[in-house]
C-alpha cells in the first residue's frame, strides 16, 4: 500500500535497529548503514572507546566534514535538500541513541 512504512532491521557496531523505509530506498540504507557502521567501528577502534553514543557523534561529525569537504572540492553547495536529510538523520540518530542503553557496547 503506498505511503505506509516499510522497516528494515540493520545492525551497526553489534546493535540491532528497525528504520522505517520504504522499498525503494531500501539499498541506499543498507549502504548508509555499511558506511555509518565502518566508520563507528573505525573510530571505536583508533579511540578505544566503548560509549556507543560519543562514537556516534564522532561518526556523524566525520561523515559531515567528508561530505562538506568533498562538495567544497567540487565546487559544489549543499542543497536544502541535503540539509534537510541530514537534520532527519540526526533527529533519527537522537531517537535511537536516546532509546539505547548508555553503558557503552
Amino acid at each position: 500500500m503506498a505511503g505506509e512504512a516499510n522497516y528494515l532491521d540493520v545492525k551497526i557496531l553489534g546493535r540491532e535497529y528497525r528504520v522505517a523505509c520504504s522499498a525503494d530506498e531500501r539499498e541506499a540504507l543498507q549502504e548508509a548503514v555499511g558506511l555509518v557502521d565502518d566508520k563507528m567501528r573505525d573510530i571505536a577502534q583508533r579511540t578505544k572507546t566503548t560509549i556507543a553514543e560519543r562514537v556516534a557523534v564522532m561518526a556523524a561529525l566525520n561523515i559531515a566534514h567528508e561530505h562538506l569537504a568533498a562538495a567544497r572540492a567540487k565546487g559544489t553547495v549543499v542543497s536544502a535538500d541535503t540539509k534537510r536529510r541530514i537534520t532527519d538523520m540526526g533527529a533519527r540518530l537522537d531517537a535511537v541513541l536516546a532509546s539505547a542503553p548508555s553503558n557503552g557496547f
